[in-house]
């Protein structure tokens, strides 16, 4: 798998002012939901330029509202994160982007 490099802009607000600067990610595409039909599914990569390590990036579909409030009794969830779900067919895709997150952290 190779690491395809995507720009973005990233705003950061800090009291009245809001700074807006260009964040280059190169992300690692692991793999997609196997049984995928329209390739617009679950999927998996790695970023491993993050500061503090490498991260896994899962897309997913996102959780119903039911799933969230029974996640929230363990973990209120703040409005920057999501609570989604997978199929745990892709457990050998997470389990190979763990690997690859964890081999990244060792060089």
């Amino acid at each position: 798998m190779t690491a395809s490099r995507r720009s973005t802009s990233v705003s950061v607000q800090h009291g009245a002012t809001l700074w807006t600067q260009e964040a280059v990610m190169a992300l690692r595409f692991i793999g997609i939901d196997p049984e995928t039909g329209d390739g617009n599914c679950p999927a998996v990569w790695v970023d491993e330029t993050t500061e503090g390590g490498p991260e896994l990036i899962l897309q997913g579909w996102l959780a119903d509202e039911g799933t969230q409030a029974e996640c929230a009794k363990d973990s209120p969830k703040p409005d920057t994160e999501a609570v989604i779900r997978v199929p745990a067919r892709m457990v050998p895709l997470i389990r190979k982007a763990c690997d690859a997150a964890e081999r990244s952290q060792l060089r």
